[in-house]
């Protein structure tokens, strides 16, 4: 039973990240700023809010998880921290669209991760699922070559290696990272502050990064660092899905950026793969659980 209620408290826990998420690109575009001074006022302001919530957590609670539990949490801080540069990068230097369908790929990522350093073998429909995915950004990042969108494309898609590197260790090793991937902006905040002293602050409206630093980044992150506690790595990247599905549809109704055709013949082919996954996953989880109940009644 309390593995069944744990598997439900990952997937909801989850589902709130990925949704919060969602937002994240819009409230970057609408503070409409220079790249390092975004990203210093962005991470500045995750990581105040970081530090407030575990204080007071801390102040509550003995039980208040570790900030970096261990060597394991030192490595997935640094991996979300080089992780948030790859993405600010590509931010600036691709379209929406393009971003959040590459991203979705941490999903290959994670599983392929998985197999090779948790012996997490994938089933044939996941990798039949993966080779779609794989023509799916093949696509995207073909159509990106002469516009001048694929160096922002590469980037999108280091940092969606990286995310799956750190879903990938926080799994393996079995530690609370709820506050490890807010620590891990540390690393940003200081490349941002030194680029930010040579270049100059410029943004012109401040307050949606603070809403975004302070509130948004938290809570998402908190959420899908603490999926792998109770959920599988590829369940996990999954929901960075809703990001996927929702961040363009918001830049659309905002900035009127409609994506290019193959942007969306491609991500139209990542998010159909992804969704037909997900449902299966679910209804195969389902059904294990079931035959365990009966094998084993309580």
């Amino acid at each position: 039973m309390s593995s069944h209620t744990d598997h439900q408290k990952g997937l909801l826990v989850t589902a709130i990240g990925g949704l919060v998420l969602s937002i994240d690109i819009p409230l970057i575009r609408l503070a409409n700023g220079e790249a390092w001074t975004i990203l210093l006022l962005r991470t500045s302001c995750t990581l105040a809010a970081a530090l407030i919530m575990w204080a007071v957590w801390r102040s509550y609670s003995k039980n208040a998880p570790q900030l970096i539990p261990g060597w394991p949490g030192l490595v997935v801080a640094v991996i979300y921290g080089l992780g948030a540069v790859g993405f600010m990068t590509a931010v600036y230097h691709t379209s929406t669209a393009d971003l959040v369908f590459i991203l979705a790929f941490n999903t290959v990522f994670a599983a392929l991760l998985s197999w090779l350093f948790l012996k997490e073998r994938p089933r044939p429909l996941t990798l039949a699922a993966m080779a779609l995915m794989i023509v799916g950004v093949a696509i995207i990042v073909g159509d990106s070559v002469g516009t001048g969108y694929l160096f922002g494309d590469l980037m999108a898609l280091c940092s969606a290696f990286l995310i799956a590197c750190a879903i990938t260790i926080s799994r393996a090793s079995d530690k609370d990272m709820g506050f490890t991937a807010l620590i891990g902006v540390i690393l940003p905040f200081g490349v941002a502050a030194f680029m930010v002293s040579r270049t100059g602050f410029q943004v012109d409206a401040p307050w949606w990064i603070i809403l975004n630093g302070g509130v948004v980044m938290p809570i998402a992150f908190f959420c899908l660092a603490n999926g792998p506690k109770y959920i599988s790595g590829a369940e996990v990247a999954m929901f960075y899905l809703l990001e996927t599905i929702l961040a363009p549809v918001w830049v659309w109704m905002i900035f009127a950026e409609a994506p290019s055709r193959n942007s969306l013949i491609g991500g139209g082919i990542m998010i159909v793969t992804l969704i037909a996954h997900s449902l299966w996953q679910l209804h195969e989880g389902r059904k294990r659980r079931a035959d365990l109940a009966v094998h084993h009644p309580a």
